[in-house]
């Protein structure tokens, strides 16, 4: 599609139809996903009571759902297809794809490495993993701790954010103080 529209549940529907009943992944707008963000924020963002209330919750969960299905479809015939085209992809579903090689190079390099009795080199994916830092934001406050890395961190409110020690951070979110969060969030 050359030009940018605006999408309504009917037109939401006819994308999806479309990418239902065709085996390579459809051409679409550009722009789908941001006018489905646009469109549901529109909606949420009307102030209605009763009935009207009920119906608009209903319509925007029936178009996250159309959304949801329709990324998972797509999603899936590009990783099962035998040569991925890009061309007919969007870049949010790029993003999703790019991750999925990633994945897959990962496994590559830990199972050479294992099979090649390169142990350098998995302690040093072992060590680098568990060094890395999360993000996390905090759901109770609490008092200064000391990282992993023996650095002091906090005293930190509720609603805070912080980057942490994966070991700390994973402890903080396992007693549901805390919760993690991507920089896209």
């Amino acid at each position: 599609m050359s030009e940018t529209k605006k999408i309504d549940v009917n037109s939401l529907y006819a994308v999806l139809q479309l990418e239902i009943e065709n085996d390579p992944v459809q051409e679409i707008d550009p722009e789908l996903y941001s006018s489905i963000g646009e469109l549901i924020g529109n909606l949420k963002n009307q102030g209605y009571d009763g009935i009207e209330s009920k119906i608009k919750d209903s319509l925007v969960k029936i178009i996250a759902d159309m959304t949801t299905l329709l990324l998972k479809i797509r999603i899936e015939k590009a990783i099962k297809s035998k040569e991925l085209d890009y061309s007919n992809l969007l870049d949010e579903e790029r993003f999703i794809l790019d991750s999925e090689d990633e994945l897959r190079q990962r496994k590559e390099v830990i199972l050479a490495a294992t099979l090649n009795g390169r142990l350098k080199l998995l302690e040093t994916v072992a060590n680098s993993h568990r060094s890395r830092a999360i993000v996390i934001r905090f759901l109770k406050p609490i008092d200064q701790i000391i990282g992993s890395d023996l650095q002091k961190y906090g005293p930190f409110d509720a609603e805070d954010v912080a980057t942490l020690p994966f070991e700390n951070a994973l402890a903080l979110i396992n007693k549901k103080i805390a919760v993690k969060i991507s920089w896209e969030d």
